[in-house]
């Protein structure tokens, strides 16, 4: 697929998978207890959550757990357009300031570099790819943590037959949905 019919079906599948999408409270907890079960980060791991936003599924119950768990939990800092993320350090207790397009992320701290992310998404499939926001932010920064383990969070209704890409999609590792996780 070329660049302009791929961005205009990117365009037209995230219109969709926003309107699909509907918030569901007890959704975090069953993503937390799918994620411990079936598919918990290696000890030691340090996390690079995010702290989700409008209808996406809510990651703070799994961030919590782990927390207690013993890891390094880091949160995202959205930089200007055009640059990968870099992370902070978060506990339940960390002071939050807002970022661009409505993101929460420490209001302080040095940067760490996750080893195992939380990856947010509108869509996705069973090859691992996955459909993002639009400014390939994660897409930058899982190219630049080429080892870590990326692991796309999400309600099972986003899942789609085929998610369009391109040569800059970087592919998850693994979903984790309220119902399972899928391992392409």
């Amino acid at each position: 697929m070329t660049e302009a019919p791929l961005l205009a079906a990117k365009a037209e599948l995230r219109r969709a998978a926003l309107a699909a999408r509907r918030a569901s409270p007890e959704a975090g907890v069953m993503l937390r207890d799918v994620i411990l079960r079936e598919a918990p980060p290696n000890p030691g791991a340090v996390i690079g959550g995010f702290w989700s936003m409008g209808s996406e599924i809510p990651t703070r119950p799994l961030l919590e757990a782990l927390h207690m768990r013993g890891h390094v939990i880091a949160l995202p800092v959205t930089p200007p357009r055009g640059n990968p993320l870099f992370f902070r350090p978060w506990s339940p207790a960390t002071p939050m300031a807002r970022g661009p397009m409505g993101t929460q992320h420490p209001a302080e701290g040095e940067t760490v570099t996750p080893t195992w992310l939380l990856v947010p998404l509108l869509a996705f499939d069973r090859s691992g790819a996955r459909l993002g926001y639009g400014g390939g932010y994660y897409d930058r920064t899982l190219a630049l943590l080429r080892g870590a383990t990326a692991m796309g969070v999400a309600y099972a209704a986003q899942e789609i037959a085929q998610v369009p890409t391109g040569p800059h999609d970087a592919r998850l590792t693994a979903i984790a949905t309220e119902q399972g996780v899928i391992r392409p």
